[in-house]
């Protein structure tokens, strides 16, 4: 599977996870992992992800494969997710390749098509009823979690279709697709349009406490007072906030290390994003961080790594994470499209050859911990050393599929299922911790957060073998 939120993620934002920002450079050829460029013109098929590609000298047209038909997208839409467009490309034979936004990054496999199907820009799709069925018929074939999320997916589309009509306003028909998801409550799925000047967002399952903190004090003061909190009160003197903002690391009375991740990237801004030159200065900033803190915790009693607010990114930086809390190599997670079948990608944790902690180690959660957040917390709690702590994270692991509508409409939603070593799937119920913390209770949400922290440390110091 190819996971674009490794690149959507980290390249701009602390405040919300799979964002809107500008466009990622785009490529005009797809390279092969030595450079150069290879044979890719032609007509490329993913059935699991219904793309199509047309790839030639000006570059790559995306179509739409739908039941309801099939149209061709700018890969420029309203989210990270929609700008990240593939570079290189992996041959499996004559007709079959891998195709990968960065290198070793993904197993998307596409199968090469004689030509363009007849189907393929055949009909005016942008009219409400041809956009209502494109959109039904993109969930029915691509999303994962009917029956985990509890939603009987054809009985709500045909109440809903029985509604539509052709003289409907953009509104009415926003809230009828919106009011299909709502179910879901999936917040990796989302309805993003604009009409009437102005830009209209649907997406649902946000947990508790991002809801509470947008009716109370506000994103941004509670950030800033989390951040001054545990650098200024939590933190032993010599706390640092560095990783662009991104990473906190310190000390709790000399004897438990601390690190908070907020996104799982953007810890530089010194190259462009979504280039390989970009992903290999993340993982260089990553390594120089938890390189210099793990060695200032060799002598610690524990660890804390505090992902209770952390919105996801780059999976790369979720395995390499895992790689500095063991000694021994592990089954970190599967990756498949298909309830049925067999995974299609196997990730396994191989040790860092550089500075390690091995010693009791703490995962801070709550339902603000989403997608690479909890894909690193799935991993780490399978080991012996590890505990997890806090709440219950959201429960929201798979990429988003991101699907622009024909009426230039744009929607995201899940279609990969990701599992822990024994193949328990997540999706839909959260991480649930061994030691319960209230981490952002309603009444203070900034000092239960440094409540939490030094209880959890406390409670580390009294566990000790």
């Amino acid at each position: 599977m190819s996971r674009p939120s490794c690149l959507a993620v980290c390249a701009a934002l602390i405040l919300t996870a799979c964002g809107e920002s500008s466009a990622f450079a785009q490529p005009r050829e797809i390279f092969g992992s030595n450079g150069t460029i290879e044979p890719a013109r032609g007509i490329w098929h993913s059935a699991e992800y219904g793309w199509i590609l047309e790839i030639d000298a000006d570059g790559i047209t995306r179509w739409q494969d739908t039941p309801a038909g099939c149209y061709a997208t700018a890969q420029d839409g309203p989210t990270l997710m929609s700008q990240v467009e593939y570079r290189y490309i992996t041959p499996l034979g004559s007709d079959r390749a891998k195709f990968e936004y960065l290198p070793s990054d993904g197993n998307t496999v596409f199968e090469r098509l004689g030509a363009l199907p007849e189907t393929c820009g055949a009909q005016d799709l942008s009219g409400r009823r041809a956009t209502f069925d494109v959109f039904t018929s993109i969930f029915e074939r691509h999303y994962a979690f009917f029956e985990r999320r509890g939603v009987d997916w054809q009985a709500r589309v045909a109440e809903a279709r029985a509604r539509l009509s052709d003289d409907m306003s953009d509104a009415d028909v926003f809230a009828l697709l919106a009011s299909l998801i709502e179910p879901l409550g999936d917040s990796h799925t989302k309805l993003i349009a604009e009409f009437d000047g102005e830009r209209h967002r649907a997406q649902y399952g946000l947990g508790t406490t991002l809801p509470m903190i947008a009716g109370g004090i506000g994103e941004t003061p509670w950030l800033v007072g989390l951040i001054d909190q545990t650098v200024g009160e939590v933190l032993d003197p010599g706390a640092r906030h560095i990783g662009n903002d991104r990473v906190i690391t310190g000390m709790i009375d000399g004897r438990v290390g601390y690190i908070q991740i907020f996104t799982m990237g953007g810890f530089t801004d010194t190259q462009t994003p979504g280039t390989p030159e970009w992903a290999a200065a993340e993982l260089a900033a990553l390594d120089t961080m938890l390189d210099e803190a793990l060695t200032g915790f060799a002598d610690a009693d524990a660890v804390i790594l505090d992902l209770s607010n952390n919105r996801g990114g780059y999976d790369a930086v979720t395995r390499a994470i895992a790689s500095r809390f063991t000694d021994t190599p592990f089954t970190g997670y599967t990756v498949r499209t298909d309830w049925s079948g067999e995974p299609d990608a196997v990730y396994r944790i191989e040790p860092h050859d550089g500075p390690r902690y091995t010693g009791p180690v703490y995962v801070l959660t709550s339902d603000v911990t989403v997608s690479a957040g909890e894909i690193t917390t799935m991993m780490l709690r399978q080991l012996p050393n590890v505990t997890q702590a806090g709440t219950a994270t959201r429960g929201a692991f798979s990429t988003p599929l991101a699907k622009p509508l024909p009426n230039g409409w744009y929607v995201e939603l899940a279609n990969e299922i990701f599992a822990d070593a024994e193949g328990v799937v997540h999706e839909g119920r959260g991480l649930e911790p061994e030691v319960a913390l209230d981490v952002f209770a309603g009444d203070d949400p900034v000092g239960s957060h440094g409540r939490a922290v030094q209880a959890l440390a406390e409670h580390a110091l009294t566990h000790l073998d």
